[in-house]
This record gives structure tokens, C-alpha cells and sequence, in this order.
């Protein structure tokens, strides 16, 4: 097969999700192509995929359409892997290949970013918008075609914000308006909302596993089934990833989409965490098994987030997938984690719920402001992982002051203040375990 696309990015992310896609396609007979992968940083991830020939196997496992799943594919759409660090020459030369149509990357949230350090003569330059900058420019003096280009870092307009860089670079290093011009004319910066928790290699597993594929395989990779992609652009024709099946939407604009993932699977992370942890419990499985706490969370998704986004047939999907998801048995999924930083997460994804459902309904969420009165209770007596003049701020101040304080939730939640301190009032005196009943009441 001819290669066909670049991919930045050795993580375990790419290769449980958007190689898989690629290699279903190939399968399928519905693709032709291979894909390269190049490191954006001196990875020896490198040396482990090409020493493998850069065939693995991926396991999908957990629970879709409430039958649970266990299913191994072998990976072979990857033809090599780069490290332009190495071989700055190699990597500079995939701009001479006219069949490279596409290219994907995930370079972590970090990894689009501008740095004024970064000169066109380094080998290669340091950031990932400068280094493609070097490989756009190649293109361009090849006299070939630009590129279809689809990041999938978790920032906001992550293709508009890569194209700014790219801009910027080819500005700073004074690569000419013809260049300039021919990076908004010639390439297709996509926008792109991805979602698939990849639980990469599965150690403590990896025995079993092997003997079972019946080789030694040490870039084995894991996820769960449940995918969605979502992309600014219409490229079906060309890669027909809605044809093999995929859950792949083909959009004019993906801020719809990400308000249904920030408000249903994060909101309800959110919303779930400091009951469940308050409660004692460690895990998301352990919630959704819990019958109080499973019942606390159905009331958060279907009672007041899902009325409050639009009771649509594409939303309540969703949902009840983020049901299946969470209560994944192969995913350990600590609350501990997931509860970093949790007041910008608040104020992010279950404000605007709270805020929208008061609007309409004239009548507060209790459930929702009672996970916010469980978050204040839990920063007050236990060490949390979050920014230290919040964190001082909440231990030392009363609810009213916590609440009116609009540089910790971007807003004064004055109005907020009976029912988040009734629920607090119910978590000291009659336990959380009686609380959360009454949250639902």
C-alpha cells in the first residue's frame, strides 16, 4: 500500500484509535494506505515500533449495548515511525511523497504552542507547529498539493489554533507571502472533537494477554469500545469512515458536539465525584454499582442536564452510553484523578447546567447544587489536588464568601447559597449516605 498518511504523535492514543480506524478501512478493502508515524519529541517508542515492524494488537473491552466485550485485532496499517531528531532528512523528505493526503496528531493539550526559541534552521525545531511549519514548507517548495490536516489535541479550535502557529512561524522566519498564502489556500485545518478512553498498555496483564496473541508483544494497547469523532469537513469520499461503521460525524462545526460531551460525561464525572468519595467510594465502577449513587447519577443525567442540553435522540444516546462507559469492568478509574482540579471543572461543566435549568424552570437542580455543597464539604476537611489559593480560600471561608467569590467560579453563586447550605446542613447531620436520598428527593 502506498503511504497515504502522517501521523505526529507514538502515543497509545492514536494507535487505539484513529490507526484501528485506518486499519478497518484497509481490511475493508474501503482505503488503501499506510500510515507514518513521526515523534514529536526524541521518543524511543520509535525504536520499539519499527523493531515490531509496527504491527501490535489492540484489545477493545467493556460494555456496548449492555453486553460486555472483549475483542483483539492486530494492527498492521503503520509502514514506519520517524524520529526527526534522528533523522531530520527522513522526516523532511515525507514532503516529496504526493500520495500523503492526510495528517493526524496528538501531541498532548501542550503540544500546540508557540515558542519564539524555535528557528527554521533547527534539526528539527522544538514545538510541534514549528516542526510541521519545516515540513509545510518543504511541501510548498516541492510544488506539491497541501494537506488534509485533523489535529486531535483537547484544546479548543485545535486546528484553527495550529494554524495560527504555523502562520506565525512562517511570519517570524520570513518565509515569503507565497508560502503564507499557500498555507490558507492549499491546506484544510480541520477542527476535531475526539473521545475514547485508551487505557494503554495493560500491565499486570501482559502475560496473559501475549499468550493468548502468541507472541511477545510490547506495544500491546487497550480501550474501551465506545468511540465518537467528530470533524469540521466532509472528506467521507476519500476516507469513508462512516461507511466501515464508525461513529464518526462529518460536521460544519464541532462546539455542539463538545457542549454535549462537556455537559454529559464530564458534568456527570463532576457532578459524581465528591458524593461518591465523601461516601467512601474509590472507583466510577464502584459508583454505578452502588445503588444510591447509581440512582444520584440517572437523576443528574436524565432529570436536569439532558432537559437542560436538549432531550434529543443524539444526547440520550450519549448518555446512556456514558452509563456503559462508566460502569466499564476492565477500566479502574480512580476518583481520586478524576477530582484534580475540580473547581475550574465545576465552573466549566455543571454551572452552565445549573444556570440554564434555573432560566428555564424558574427552580434550582438540587441534585447538581448538591454536588457543588459536596465539593465545598470535601475541600474543607480532606487535601485535594487543585490550586492552592482556592483550596486556602474554601478551608477558611464561610459558604457565603466561597460562593460569592467570582474568581473562583467566574460568576457570584450568591443565589445558590439556601440549598447548597441546607445540603451541607443534611451532610453533617444526617450523613451523606441520607443526604444523597434527600438530593433526589
Amino acid at each position: 500500500m502506498k503511504e497515504k498518511i502522517i501521523q505526529f504523535g507514538t502515543g497509545n492514543f492514536l494507535r487505539g484509535f484513529a490507526d484501528y480506524f485506518v486499519d478497518k478501512l484497509n481490511k475493508e478493502s474501503l482505503f488503501d494506505g499506510k500510515v507514518v508515524i513521526v515523534s514529536p519529541t526524541d521518543s524511543k517508542t520509535v525504536d520499539a515500533l519499527n523493531a515490531q515492524g509496527c504491527k501490535y494488537n489492540l484489545y477493545l473491552r467493556g460494555i456496548e449495548n449492555g453486553k460486555e466485550i472483549c475483542e483483539r485485532t492486530e494492527i498492521n496499517t503503520i509502514s514506519r515511525a520517524i524520529n526527526p531528531y534522528r533523522d531530520f532528512e527522513e522526516y523532511l523528505s515525507l514532503a516529496e511523497n504526493p500520495d500523503f493526503r492526510f495528517i493526524i496528531s496528538n501531541t498532548t493539550e501542550a503540544g500546540i504552542a508557540f515558542s519564539g526559541e524555535d528557528k527554521f534552521t533547527d534539526r528539527p525545531a522544538k514545538s510541534f507547529p514549528a516542526k510541521l511549519t519545516q515540513l509545510l514548507y518543504a511541501r510548498f517548495q516541492a510544488g506539491l498539493d497541501g494537506f488534509v490536516i485533523f489535529p486531535c489535541e483537547l484544546i479548543d479550535n485545535n486546528a484553527k489554533e495550529l494554524q495560527r502557529f504555523v502562520l506565525r512561524y512562517a511570519q517570524q522566519w520570513t518565509l515569503g507571502e507565497d508560502f503564507f498564502h499557500w498555507i490558507i489556500t492549499e491546506n484544510k485545518f480541520c477542527n476535531t472533537l475526539v473521545d475514547r478512553i485508551v487505557t494503554g498498555y495493560p500491565e499486570g496483564e501482559v502475560d496473559s494477554l501475549c499468550g493468548e496473541i502468541g507472541y511477545e508483544d510490547k506495544l500491546l494497547d487497550t480501550a474501551e469500545p465506545y468511540h465518537l469523532w467528530v470533524i469540521e469537513g466532509d472528506f467521507e469520499a476519500e476516507l469513508p469512515l462512516q461507511k466501515a461503521g464508525f461513529n464518526v460525524i462529518w460536521a460544519n462545526d464541532v462546539s455542539p458536539y463538545k457542549k454535549m460531551k462537556v455537559r454529559i460525561l464530564n458534568g456527570a464525572h463532576t457532578s459524581l465525584v465528591f458524593p461518591s468519595m465523601l461516601c467512601g467510594i474509590e472507583t466510577v465502577k464502584e459508583s454505578l454499582a452502588d445503588e444510591d449513587l447509581n440512582k444520584f447519577l440517572n437523576t443528574c443525567l436524565f432529570h436536569y442536564i439532558l432537559p437542560t442540553l436538549g432531550d434529543t435522540e443524539e444526547n440520550r444516546r450519549f448518555a446512556s452510553a456514558v452509563l456503559e462507559r462508566f460502569a466499564n469492568p476492565y477500566i479502574k478509574h480512580l476518583w481520586q484523578s478524576i477530582s484534580l482540579n475540580s473547581v475550574s471543572k465545576f465552573a466549566a461543566r455543571v454551572l452552565p447546567t445549573i444556570m440554564d435549568y434555573a432560566d428555564k424552570n424558574h427552580t434550582l437542580p438540587k441534585a447538581l447544587v448538591f454536588s457543588l455543597a459536596c465539593l465545598i464539604a470535601y475541600y474543607k476537611t480532606n487535601a485535594v489536588n487543585d490550586d492552592k489559593s482556592a483550596v486556602e480560600y474554601i478551608k477558611n471561608h464561610s459558604v457565603h464568601e466561597i460562593l460569592s467569590n467570582t474568581r473562583l467560579w467566574g460568576s457570584d453563586l450568591s443565589n445558590l447559597l439556601d440549598l447548597t447550605e441546607k445540603s451541607i446542613d443534611k451532610i453533617h447531620t444526617v450523613g451523606i449516605r441520607e443526604a444523597v436520598k434527600w438530593a433526589m428527593s
